[in-house]
């Protein structure tokens, strides 16, 4: 059962402590709301005239060639990436990223678009960025765009004229439509806008800044993000861009992915041309061969008189038609190896080879496709490289190896061809020694024949050739699909006006918040009664609340006089059962001047003397006396004797320095006297326990207004008097330091029953427990104490029902 007291009381203790700080807080309420306030009007100018930032994005579908013709490969690199180990899909497309990241590309989206060329509005607050299509007139610079730097600015005179002022220089010019113009080092010339139906408007200033291109490729390629799919096999490719202004994000966006897509489109388009124009020139030269060869059968036929004797003939020559065919193949070849050989002796390592001219050698042709592509990834890498770099040493030592290997193949395979040539020709010669009987005519037209007909079927095997490499030409597929073209929704990326409201509400309350935390932590002042009970560990007879009047009226039913009426019936129970009927002496004191003493002092003997009670008022801090300006009866110190005068002559009655009744107030008093160089020694004579005694006989309460014990020893020399001890510590005003000094007076007991008094509460500020007083007094119910209190005051000044 006590430990449920004791955790009811803890759970109390708690509440009562949350709710003291949540007061304490409470109190500055109206610094809350004008910080939000202030904050939100800041937020909301912020979002009026704060540059918004836009989200473009784009997504395109990569097309890998290679792909195609991997075959089983293809299947193991796909599965290797599957499982983590990386493959050719994710090489093809961060290396397809690296060439779209590149500056040859983006510059030359720049200079197709102009973005060196910055235009805008000038605004009140800030610039509004334009697009060139969207102004009324364009500039064109006629010096060179690498290096150039301009800033003008630039309205309109007469819808003829413009205004100039170069921003750099300062220099203010005239300037006319299609003429040259020089500003500074730079000519330039304005031309009217593309678009007729923009009119220019002679109330806006235009702002042109104009970078060398260089600057602009950086500054876009800074702004672009390209990222792969997240998909593994993926080849979708996505593009995001922030920009101030949607429209040119989405510009720049689509025509990167077009100067990607001609790029590539440009680098087929130089491999096919290469290899028609081997078969064009192969083909000039094997057409003299032909005619020669018709000729010449001509002639042996007009000189011989030779018809048709291909069925005479027919007979003798069917068993030499298969090695004939053969033979004709084999020395095919050997004339496709020798044009090849021819080729190769007059061109340079690391030109385009021809491919596919109908070599049957496979090996050939893999390795005259492996030896391009590296000269077209050479000769692409040289565009923002130089010959130096180690990687295009490293791809030119590579071209030298691979024309080295195919000249190798092409001597292995004419070999080859030939041995199988020498033996078919053997054969043939066998079976023309059965043919002996054939005239030499035939022989001799059918050796002129076959000759004919090698040189026939090279060209028609040329012109097949290029008539592929045409087609092929004009039918190139594009390089890739483009899923989603560049598109803004136009919603703000930045600033988000949601979180910029919300973060000036956060920022609102908490600036208040911080600036009253170290407030609350750098003030050492007691706030509250627990202060004292804390550290003092007295009883705290009462609680005197903050009041205007400095003395409590007749009838008086205010808070003040609430709290001096509770303080006096708290003060009855710390007297014995045998002071009940004595007289009362009760000694009023603090640590500091300043805290109240005289306050307590004079209303506590209103209070009491409203109660019928005999009371006299005893000033008896002699080195500051105050009483009397309390009660606004300074006047008698004039006219009257005091404590002073009697320590000095203790022959004089007591009678003498005791003020009956005085003004309007219903009991005596007997104020200090004049300032004394001696004070403590005079109230060490011991004459003042007669003023006590005489008081004793003659009054129920003696209230003695005493000094401050931190700083005299007046005090202590006559606490032995004292029935009570009353010590007065006023809030917010009070070092809780010194607090120590009641603590050791009351420890020590050199302060005869000891109790506290709490001066100066403000309960509006949530110090203290926050009871309030005036309960039945002609309020409406039970008076708010607390946050009740506070949220009643706030709703009465905003005028809440």
């Amino acid at each position: 059962m006590e430990e449920k007291s004791i955790h009811i009381q803890e759970n109390q203790q708690d509440e009562t402590n949350l709710r003291q700080l949540f007061e304490q807080y409470a109190f500055y309420w109206k610094w809350f709301v004008l910080t939000i306030i202030l904050a939100l009007g800041i937020a909301v100018i912020y979002l009026r005239y704060a540059e918004k930032t836009y989200s473009t994005t784009a997504k395109i579908l990569l097309k890998d060639e290679r792909s195609g013709s991997a075959g089983e490969l293809a299947g193991i690199a796909e599965l290797s990436s599957s499982i983590g180990l990386g493959g050719s899909r994710a090489a093809f497309v961060t290396d397809q990223i690296e060439v779209l990241y590149s500056r040859r590309l983006m510059r030359k989206v720049v200079e197709q678009n102009h973005l060196n060329i910055i235009y805008s509005t000038k605004g009140k607050i800030r610039s509004s960025e334009l697009m060139e299509k969207d102004m009324p007139f364009t500039i064109e610079p006629q010096s060179s765009q690498d290096s150039i730097k301009l800033s003008l600015r630039v309205s309109s005179i007469d819808g003829k004229l413009l205004k100039v002022t170069d921003l750099m220089s300062g220099e203010h010019i005239s300037a006319g439509f299609d003429k040259n113009v020089r500003i500074g080092r730079n000519f330039i010339v304005f031309k009217r806008g593309a678009n007729k139906n923009i009119k220019i408007d002679s109330d806006v200033e235009y702002l042109i800044n104009v970078i060398p291109r260089d600057w602009a490729v950086d500054m876009n390629l800074k702004a672009i993000s390209i990222m792969p799919s997240k998909e593994m096999q993926s080849y979708v490719v996505n593009f995001s861009m922030l920009s101030t202004l949607g429209k040119k994000a989405e510009l720049i966006l689509n025509s990167l992915i077009e100067a990607y897509n001609n790029d590539l489109t440009n680098d087929k388009l130089r491999m096919t041309r290469a290899t028609s124009d081997f078969i064009n020139k192969r083909l000039m030269l094997i057409s003299k061969d032909l005619s020669g060869a018709d000729e010449e059968a001509a002639e042996f036929k007009s000189a011989n008189s030779m018809v048709d004797m291909a069925t005479e003939a027919g007979v003798f020559l069917s068993t030499a038609s298969d090695n004939d065919k053969k033979v004709l193949e084999y020395r095919t070849q050997l004339q496709l190896v020798d044009h090849m050989n021819d080729y190769l002796k007059n061109q340079e390592v690391g030109k385009l080879l021809p491919s596919n001219i109908g070599l049957q050698d496979v090996s050939i042709g893999t390795a005259i496709t492996a030896y391009n592509k590296l000269v077209l990834e050479r000769d692409d890498l040289l565009k923002s490289a130089s010959d130096q770099n180690p990687a295009v040493v490293a791809l030119n030592e590579n071209i030298a190896e691979s024309d080295k290997n195919i000249r190798q193949s092409l001597k292995n395979y004419q070999k080859v061809t030939q041995l199988a040539l020498n033996s078919i020709q053997q054969k043939s010669n066998e079976i023309k020694g059965r043919i002996s009987s054939i005239p030499s005519q035939e022989q001799g037209f059918k050796k002129i024949s076959r000759q004919q007909q090698i040189v026939e079927s090279l060209y028609l095997l040329l012109l097949q050739k290029r008539e592929e490499s045409e087609v092929k030409a004009a039918a190139t597929p594009d390089n890739l699909k483009v899923i989603d073209s560049a598109y803004g929704n136009g919603v703000p990326v930045s600033p988000r006006k949601s979180i910029v409201l919300l973060g000036a509400i956060i920022v609102g309350f908490l600036i208040p918040f911080i600036l009253l935390y170290l407030k609350f932590l750098l003030d050492n002042k007691i706030h509250s009664r627990k202060d004292i009970e804390e550290i003092v560990k007295v009883p705290v007879l009462g609680e005197i609340p903050t009041a205007e009047d400095t003395i409590v009226h007749l009838n008086d039913r205010s808070s003040l006089a609430e709290a001096f009426r509770i303080l006096r019936t708290n003060m009855n129970f710390m007297f014995g059962a045998d002071k009940k009927e004595a007289s009362k002496v009760i000694f009023v004191t603090s640590t500091i001047s300043g805290e109240g003493k005289s306050f307590v002092t004079t209303n506590l003997a209103q209070i009491l003397s409203m109660s019928g009670k005999k009371v006299v008022l005893i000033g008896a801090d002699i080195r500051s006396p105050k009483v009397l300006d309390y009660l606004g009866l300074s006047h008698l110190q004039h006219t009257n004797v005091g404590i002073t005068q009697f320590l000095i002559n203790p022959d004089m009655d007591v009678d003498n320095i005791i003020i009956k009744k005085p003004g309007n107030y219903d009991f005596d008093v007997i104020y200090s006297g004049y300032i004394a160089p001696n004070p403590a020694e005079l109230l060490m004579n011991g004459h003042f326990d007669d003023v006590i005694k005489y008081s004793r006989e003659h009054y129920d309460y003696i209230l003695v207004d005493t000094a401050p014990v931190s700083l005299v020893t007046d005090t202590l020399l006559i606490a032995h008097n004292a029935d009570l001890t009353l010590y007065v510590s006023r809030v917010n005003y009070l070092d809780k330091r010194l607090l120590q000094v009641p603590r050791e007076l009351y420890v020590d007991g050199k302060l005869k029953n000891l109790a506290a008094v709490v001066n100066d509460v403000d309960f509006a500020r949530g110090y203290g427990y926050g009871y309030g007083y005036g309960y039945g007094y002609g309020d409406k119910g039970k008076k708010k104490t607390g946050f009740a209190k506070v949220w009643q005051d706030l709703k009465d000044r905003l005028n809440i029902k």
